[in-house]
């Protein structure tokens, strides 16, 4: 399915201008006293005040706007605000509220609003949705966008049919640089936003991109083909988005072409959706380290709660662990006072290691930095940075030690404890996350718990251990 913009050989360029701020004035910037302001009209019921205060904010500040407020005062905002609501809004709400908004926009309100938005960006809105909210989607949509929308929800979900929009401009291998400016000019409907022609085969195969830029500045009968870039990428309509995100950053593209099973141009996905994939992923990889999953600041007590609780449930096993290791020692403890007092340092050292460890090696496998080729090197790398910081710090808690405890023996155990939870640490930091990898398990989501694990008990073990053989 193309679609294609039109215009006349000699049109005034100011009819196709786009929203833009003027040279003096200001980035818009939402703040309190404007949402202030906004609730003030909507609860005096002052309509033509709040279309005044919203005109000058983009789509995502009115989203964030949105965001910010309770629900109640959000169904009186949109029931207030009418048919000015803009379909890019929907876009750019956070998941948790979105079906909200829908269901408080009129049929007529949200028909419209949806009718504005690309194909990919309707998509994105659908499959966040319960049924009744696709239905409403669907039922606004015209009959051809919603056969093209529901067969996007066809293919697998965090795929490449799932991001791209069909709206492309493909052109035959044969034709020239007049040709496709002919075809453009007297075509009815273009792309918003496109950065390639698309040069196909008699089959609908892609075989080349060229881009806006060299069409404009080449002569009309230089050939097409002369002109299609190096770096050219055919996405498969089943590839994984984050694949996606990831050729998009390692060739630099800024479109690529999607194909069918038959290799047939089905669609394109273009630069800007590919990052959010991909800010998308690093975001998801930060929550998962943290244990927190999922989530955002609208959602409710319950949801959050039931996400974050196994979390800290995992977490209390590896604490007993690490007390169960502690308990091993207890006489010891009782007779040197002070060994209560220097535990949490080493552990607590041993897991800031640990965490730095896991934070690079996760970040390099999303990244696909670290592969089988080099991952003993990286391995042997954090050892011996564990190794370095353990000496120096080692060297720093045993004139601590000596100083505070007037006790050379004392210092010298937490000093070697302090050296070998740190190259613990760095190996265990590094060889977790792979191993979990490795084993098809989301290195994110489960490596901070086991490294955590490994640093309290290998940093109390080595502390109370070397101390019960020294000291007694």
């Amino acid at each position: 399915m193309l679609r294609l913009w039109a215009s006349e050989r000699g049109a005034d360029l100011s009819d196709f201008e786009t929203e833009t701020f003027e040279p003096d004035d200001e980035v818009y910037e939402l703040s309190r006293r404007d949402v202030d302001a906004v609730l003030e009209a909507v609860e005096a019921g002052a309509r033509d005040e709040l279309i005044a205060l919203m005109e000058p904010m983009h789509a995502a500040d009115i989203a964030d706007l949105l965001e910010q407020i309770g629900s109640g005062e959000r169904y009186a905002l949109i029931e207030l605000y009418g048919v000015e609501f803009d379909g890019e809004i929907l876009s750019e709400l956070d998941e948790s509220i979105r079906e909200d908004v829908i269901a408080a926009l009129r049929p007529e309100v949200l028909a419209e609003a949806v009718r504005e938005l690309e194909s990919d960006d309707v998509v994105d809105l659908l499959e966040d949705l319960e049924q009744p909210q696709q239905d409403a989607i669907f039922s606004a949509l015209d009959d051809a966008d919603a056969m093209v929308a529901r067969q996007a929800l066809s293919y697998p979900e965090e795929s490449a049919g799932r991001m791209m929009q069909r709206e492309v401009v493909a052109a035959p291998e044969h034709w020239s640089v007049g040709d496709v400016i002919d075809f453009m000019r007297s075509s009815e409907d273009l792309p918003e936003q496109f950065y390639h022609v698309v040069l196909v085969d008699p089959r609908m195969h892609p075989v080349g991109n060229v881009t806006l830029g060299r069409i404009m500045g080449a002569p009309r009968k230089q050939p097409l083909s002369d002109l299609t870039e190096e770096v050219f990428q055919i996405i498969p309509v089943d590839q994984d988005e984050g694949d996606v995100a990831y050729a998009f950053n390692q060739y630099h593209l800024i479109s690529a072409p999607v194909v069918d099973d038959e290799g047939r141009l089905v669609g394109v996905i273009t630069i800007d959706d590919a990052m959010v994939v991909l800010d998308e992923e690093h975001e998801e990889d930060i929550l998962r380290l943290a244990g927190v999953g999922e989530g955002s600041l609208t959602d409710r007590v319950i949801s959050t709660t039931k996400r974050r609780f196994p979390w800290l449930a995992v977490n209390l096993v590896t604490a007993v662990l690490a007390s169960l290791v502690i308990a091993q020692f207890e006489g010891v403890i009782s007779d040197f006072v002070a060994l209560a007092v220097l535990m949490p340092i080493v552990a607590s050292m041993g897991g800031n290691a640990g965490t730095q460890s896991l934070t690079v090696a996760v970040r390099a496998i999303a990244t696909k930095d670290l592969t089988g080729s080099n991952v003993w090197r990286v391995i042997r790398r954090e050892v011996l940075v564990g190794a370095v910081n353990g000496a120096i710090f080692a060297l720093v808690m045993g004139v601590v030690c000596l100083l505070w405890f007037s006790s050379a023996l004392l210092g010298g155990v937490i000093a070697a404890a302090m050296v070998i939870n740190l190259v613990v640490a760095g190996f265990a930091g590094t060889v977790i996350p792979v191993a979990l990898e490795k084993a098809g398990v989301d290195p994110a989501l489960a490596s901070g718990a086991f490294v955590t694990t490994v640093t309290d008990v290998v940093g109390f073990f080595a502390f109370l251990g070397l101390a019960a053989w020294v000291l007694i």
